[in-house]
């Protein structure tokens, strides 16, 4: 992989690992402020609001700032916002800087992805993203043991540390990543010089909306598992040990996507695959009454996991025109920021009123519901689809030959 790459990955990895601080907001707002259950959860929904807006500004902001320079903003607008939670006197104090950190908190993403995908081919983007994905998880399998340190001592310094991460990497990217700067109006328009209208792309729609579905079921995921342990028996925080099998696994896994027959697969049946073996692993929750029944169900859907992050941002990459690629990452990553606004919602909802079993056979259900829409739907539009091609570069006559 190219430098940048790796700089990147590292980075998150760096990033990933003082990211430990928000799934203690909302226990802060209720702690330190006195606020109740609701209150919190309205202020957690405000920040996960706010990411929406955000992501689609960090696609505008690389191309008339640059990248490296929106990378920078990015980061260090969420350290200054996790400063100011750590030092909030006040609820309105609090509720105002983790808007702004939600605001800040996806400025990052788009560049940083479109980086990647133009620093490789297009033919090693799903590794390129698959290892993205994997420095994710490595950092987190850490970042519980520093938030378990940390958290016993004050909760406001979850938000200190994680703000010192993001100066850090701040500081690091900006010396080591090459400089670049805002793109021409030529440039920030595709192929024939027409501009990039992402939300006007009927391919972009289809994998929006699979991403979308796939994104509230991995969020469902990480806010019902502790709860659906707490009423089969186990501890809430034995949640811990199955995120680390899940960490893992991905980092395990990675070697497995330089397979021939599994890099061969054309995108749509690796993606349908993928949504297969989550549905396989969910349901396995459904049943489990065992801890290694557990684990094993674990391994099962990260393994999907693998095989979708990584296909799911190469896709969205290939369907950008040139000077693209960031506005198009960036529409497709705020499907996030909606699965995390509506996810514990749905995730205690159906907990409550339907129970364990019929939760994860349901989020099963839905994955196989995915596999099949990407099979019959969402492949075939996409591979339906023209897209623009960049205008073929003149060439200079030969010496001692004019134009004819």
């Amino acid at each position: 992989m190219p430098r940048t790459v790796w700089l990147l990955v590292a980075a998150r990895a760096i990033n990933r690992l003082g990211a430990f601080s928000l799934p203690f907001l909302t226990v802060l707002i209720s702690t330190d402020f006195g606020a109740s259950a609701g209150t919190a959860g309205l202020l957690s929904a405000a920040f996960g609001l706010a990411t929406i807006p955000s992501r689609l500004a960090g696609g505008r902001l690389a191309a008339r700032l640059g990248r490296r320079r929106t990378i920078v903003l990015g980061l260090t607008g969420c350290a200054l916002a996790q400063l100011g939670i750590a030092a909030a006197g006040s609820l309105p104090v609090v509720a105002a800087f983790a808007i702004l950190l939600g605001l800040a908190f996806e400025l990052y993403e788009p560049p940083s992805q479109a980086m990647i995908a133009d620093a490789v081919a297009p033919a090693e983007r799903v590794r390129a993203y698959s290892l993205l994905n994997a420095a994710l998880a490595a950092g987190g399998t850490g970042a519980g043991l520093i938030a378990a340190a940390l958290g016993r001592w004050d909760l406001r310094w979850l938000f200190v540390a994680d703000a010192l991460t993001c100066l850090a990497c701040a500081l690091v990217l900006r010396i080591a990543l090459p400089a670049d700067g805002p793109l021409r109006a030529s440039a920030r328009r595709g192929a024939g010089g027409q501009p990039v209208r992402p939300w006007r792309d009927r391919a972009l729609w289809a994998v929006f909306a699979a991403g979308t579905v796939f994104a509230l079921v991995s969020m469902q995921i990480v806010v019902a598992l502790p709860l659906t342990l707490g009423r089969v028996g186990f501890a809430p925080a034995d949640a811990g040990l199955l995120f680390t099998t899940s960490a893992v696994t991905v980092v395990a896994a990675q070697p497995a996507l330089r397979l021939r027959r599994l890099a061969a697969l054309p995108a749509s049946a690796a993606l349908a695959l993928g949504y297969t073996l989550m549905a396989a692993g969910l349901a396995g929750y459904a049943v489990a009454h065992t801890l290694p029944a557990l684990l094993a169900a674990t391994a099962v859907w990260s393994l999907g996991d693998v095989l979708i992050l990584g296909r799911a941002f190469s896709v969205v990459a290939d369907l950008a025109p040139p000077g693209g690629t960031d506005r198009y990452l960036a529409v497709y990553g705020i499907s996030w920021g909606i699965a995390t606004t509506a996810a514990p919602v749905t995730a205690t909802q159906l907990l409550a009123r339907a129970g364990v079993t019929a939760l994860w056979a349901g989020t099963a259900g839905l994955c196989l519901a995915l596999a099949a829409a990407q099979l019959l739907l969402v492949g075939p539009l996409v591979s339906r689809t023209p897209r623009p091609r960049p205008a073929p570069a003149k060439t200079a006559a030969p010496a001692g030959q004019g134009p004819r």
